[in-house]
């Protein structure tokens, strides 16, 4: 039987142990790993690899010994309880091997959970689970995650739904990074809450997600952007000090100021604008691009990105004058614009 991908993510949080067996394939490994180890947990339980009821198989080791599988699938456990063979980085190659093993397959041995590669149409895997009514095949894409699945992340993490705006940035968050990089942004944001009744805001969901600029940089650029033109010396001297290079410098605020730009152009608003944003940006510093977005217009924006980008040319030149200072002339201009 063929799984939708609507009813995927229900199936992977609430398995039928009736099942004989599910593939699970993909071309991103991690979203397919996740979903097996969500699928498995579900079926065996947080103890069931130490009590032994779940037995592992490699595609490569099947194809030197292909009884293994028969007979992990009818071995009988030590402990009680439901029983689980999971077999890695299957191929067309094992099917006559599963379906064999499958022919054999009797009420109480284990279930079998297959996980593959991108696998086409006409796969013979493919064609194996999807006909057979005690299988089930799924298929793994690259959609971002809905906000069931992410519900159930938090849940799993033992969270609880965050209020509107906190969710918003979540999923957010979750559309901008990889499937094993927002579960681990997760798990960190329950250990930040352990034992916090109050319920998750968009300054913490900022405090904690990966940080796209380093913060020195950032602040700088922040400065400037405020046109706070009295504040750039001292900031810069401080990171030329920490041995940043004023190309990166001059890098990071061209692309601050493509973002704000980008905002101030959206035909939404500043404020649909900054939610485009990708990777997304929370909170606080959400709050205070939009205020510069707003506050510099279109046409200064493009002065200021006219100016970065022939700054940056300047610095990648065989010129002979201090580049820090070549950048922070450029960044004060730019400051200057801002409050005019």
């Amino acid at each position: 039987m063929k799984l939708s991908g609507r009813d995927a993510p229900a199936y992977f949080a609430k398995p039928d142990p009736a099942k004989t067996g599910l593939l699970i394939y993909g071309a991103d490994a991690m979203r397919v790993a996740l979903r097996r180890q969500q699928v498995i947990a579900a079926l065996v339980g947080p103890e069931g690899e130490a009590e032994m009821r779940l037995s592992r198989l490699s595609g490569a080791a099947l194809r030197k010994e292909p009884a293994e599988l028969s007979d992990a699938l009818r071995a009988t456990g030590f402990f009680p309880g439901p029983r689980v063979v999971f077999l890695e980085d299957a191929a067309d190659a094992h099917t006559p091997v599963i379906e064999a093993a499958l022919a054999d397959w009797q009420p109480g041995d284990a279930q079998m959970i297959v996980t593959a590669g991108q696998l086409a149409a006409r796969s013979s895997l493919r064609k194996l689970f999807e006909a057979d009514g005690r299988l089930i095949a799924a298929g793994i894409y690259d959609d971002p995650p809905s906000r069931a699945e992410i519900e159930t992340t938090l849940k799993a993490a033992g969270l609880a739904p965050p209020p509107s705006a906190a969710m918003g940035d979540l999923e957010a968050l979750a559309r901008a990074l990889d499937p094993g990089d927002f579960a681990q942004t997760v798990e960190r944001i329950a250990l930040y809450k352990l034992n916090d009744p109050e319920p998750l805001s968009s300054e913490e969901i900022a405090l904690l997600a990966p940080a796209s600029v380093e913060a020195g940089i950032d602040d700088v650029i922040h400065v400037v952007a405020e046109a706070q033109a009295a504040a750039i010396g001292p900031i810069v001297q401080r990171l030329r000090a920490q041995g940043v290079q004023p190309v990166a410098l001059c890098i990071a605020a061209a692309r601050h100021f493509r973002t704000l730009h980008a905002a101030a152009c959206d035909p939404g608003g500043p404020a649909q604008g900054i939610a485009r944003v990708r990777p997304p940006v929370f909170g606080p510093r959400r709050d205070r691009m939009l205020r510069q977005a707003q506050r510099w217009g279109p046409a200064k924006l493009e002065q200021a990105l006219r100016l970065l980008l022939e700054t940056d040319l300047t610095l990648r030149s065989a010129q002979t004058a201090p580049e820090m200072a070549i950048l922070e002339r450029a960044l004060i201009r730019i400051a200057m614009m801002g409050g005019a």
